[in-house]
């Protein structure tokens, strides 16, 4: 993983002194609220319902094991003890004074970390595939790009007020999108180039999101020579810039601009812009490329017998647990004898997302003793090991169910991806926790869960969409109805390849019923699809609406 030069550490260190000085002009009163916002979204410190939050930054995802000791300590020593996951690969902490935020700060300094760009008008976290550098279908490592995008974009001058925050994702693997890439400002996907001495290139999709006004983001350029990734999204984001809205903040964001020039006339925008620009210094060079990757070079793996077939036989063994996590929770690695392991932090009655300093600490010893230290933050709230030898899964199993971090629930209906809700968000209209929690407890019958296969299940307290319900194959919205907490039923959304954003189901429900209701959806699927094989995305988009609206609300009763 990179590792920062003294120039990284510097500049980190330099903005923790600043930041401490302008907290000190805070609390003494030098300086008002008001004036005191832009300066803590700048380092990543929100005003939420009860507290201050400060977000983290992990930069796609991918901890050493140090620093994620280093976050088990912070939430010790500076919070309650927890910290949560979020959907762009950082962490949050709900509940740092103010007045120790600076000395926060200066201990994840030392293990090179920081909050800077996690909030605000800026370029945000660019986010990538979890299994990312191990994955079989990937055709090149995205993390070099990430990095290289990091490097670019922190900091930039020109883009550190933006209409709107802006959110970047790369995926490396050209079938399977892992990244989420469609709904994003802006995705790039690595494809294969023209020749071997051009192995890949990029497509660029620009002008997806979800949010008050979600799409699904259009291709901006079909193939993008590689040397070109930088000044291509520099062209991008001076395009928006430029034009896009400052007037309206529920207008401002890319995907706006997007539809309201249309993709062909945006496109052509941006190539205009990049003309000016493409053969400048922005060239990403071999030499630069191979400076960045030397940092991703794979870790020194064992020279092992595949392990398919070992893996195979845990899947189906005797110890029904461990046959259920090795099933659900562990993928193929591209080297042989090794696996990728999901750790879920989606164990039944836990907020979705939150893993406490003992299980963090835990983690991180098994990424020493079982894999190189490593530890990845994927975008549906959960932990990967990347890199365990396959015949250390047993060990690392019951290792794991001690702490409540072995649910075997990875892409089921329980592994739910959740914002904090109105438990902690002063923009929420509805709590996210309680109704994840209650879900995962209705669905206690393993065996039923494993029948429903994969479904994802995304709940956000507010129309903002932290918790990505436009995506889940089962969406759930919370809505403010004369003062009670209600919820809209979604469904048909999808993140990856074939994204989609899913449509309201029928009128809100109030939380007393929005359990049951998640729990007929089920039934009905369970009970009109044509065989086991066939997912529960699959029969929405063949079934439609009318078999669930039916179960649900009657079959007068719908609209």
């Amino acid at each position: 993983m990179y590792r920062y030069d003294h120039y990284d550490q510097a500049l980190v260190d330099q903005r923790v002194a600043q930041f401490r000085d302008q907290i000190s002009r805070r609390l003494s009163g030098e300086i008002t609220e008001d004036e005191f916002k832009p300066l803590r979204l700048q380092n990543g410190v929100y005003m939420q319902l009860h507290a201050y939050m400060l977000r983290v930054a992990i930069p796609y995802g991918l901890l050493s094991s140090d620093q994620l000791r280093m976050l088990a300590q912070v939430s010790r020593t500076y919070d309650r003890g927890y910290g949560h996951f979020s959907t762009r690969q950082n962490i949050q902490y709900n509940w740092p004074r103010l007045q120790d935020v600076p000395d926060l700060l200066a201990d994840l300094a030392t293990v090179q970390m920081h909050a800077i760009q996690t909030s605000g008008n800026c370029i945000r976290n660019t986010t990538s595939d979890h299994l990312a550098g191990v994955a079989r279908d990937e055709l090149v490592d995205p993390r070099v790009y990430c990095e290289i995008i990091r490097q670019w974009s922190t900091l930039h001058p020109e883009f550190a007020f933006l209409p709107r925050k802006f959110k970047i994702a790369v995926t490396g693997a050209p079938t399977a999108d892992r990244a989420a890439v469609r709904v994003h400002d802006i995705g790039v996907r690595a494809i294969p180039g023209p020749g071997p001495d051009d192995p890949h290139g990029f497509q660029i999709l620009v002008g997806g999101g979800l949010g008050r006004t979600p799409r699904i983001a259009e291709i901006c350029r079909e193939f993008l020579p590689r040397e070109h990734l930088l000044s291509y999204l520099e062209a991008i984001l001076r395009v928006y810039n430029r034009y896009g809205r400052r007037d309206n903040k529920f207008k401002a964001r890319i995907k706006i601009l997007v539809g309201a020039l249309g993709i062909e006339a945006f496109s052509q925008q941006v190539e205009a812009e990049w003309a000016l620009i493409r053969d400048g210094a922005m060239q990403l060079t071999q030499a630069e490329f191979d400076r960045v990757a030397a940092d991703f070079a794979d870790p020194g793996y064992a020279a092992l017998e595949s392990s398919d077939l070992f893996v195979q036989s845990l899947a189906l063994s005797k110890d029904r647990a461990l046959g259920r996590f090795v099933a659900s929770n562990v993928i193929p690695h591209k080297q042989p004898g090794y696996s990728i392991v999901m750790i879920s932090l989606k164990a039944k009655g836990k907020p979705p997302g939150d893993a406490t300093a003992e299980q963090m600490e835990l983690v991180a010893e098994l990424a020493d003793r079982y894999g190189f230290g490593r530890i990845v933050v994927a975008h549906e709230q959960n932990l990967v090991l990347p890199d365990v030898e396959s015949r250390h899964l047993p060990d690392l199993h019951a290792r794991l169910s001690a702490l409540d971090l072995a649910e075997p629930n990875i892409g089921k209906v329980t592994d739910i991806i959740a914002c904090p809700g109105l438990d902690y968000c002063n923009l929420a209209n509805a709590r996210s926790i309680p109704i994840a929690t209650r879900i995962s407890d209705k669905i206690e019958d393993l065996d039923y869960l494993h029948d429903l296969g994969d479904i994802s299940l995304n709940i956000s307290g507010c129309i903002n969409a932290c918790g990505h319900h436009h995506v889940g194959n089962i969406g759930i919205l919370g809505i403010d109805k004369q003062g009670e907490e209600f919820y809209q039923l979604m469904l048909g959304g999808s993140p990856g390849d074939d994204a989609s954003i899913g449509k309201i189901l029928g009128p809100a429900l109030p939380s007393a019923e929005i359990v049951d209701a998640v729990a007929n959806v089920l039934r009905t699927y369970i009970d009109n699809r044509e065989s086991a094989d066939e997912r529960f995305l699959d029969y929405v988009r063949r079934a439609g609406f009318e078999p669930f609206k039916e179960q649900l609300y009657g079959s007068n009763d719908h609209v």
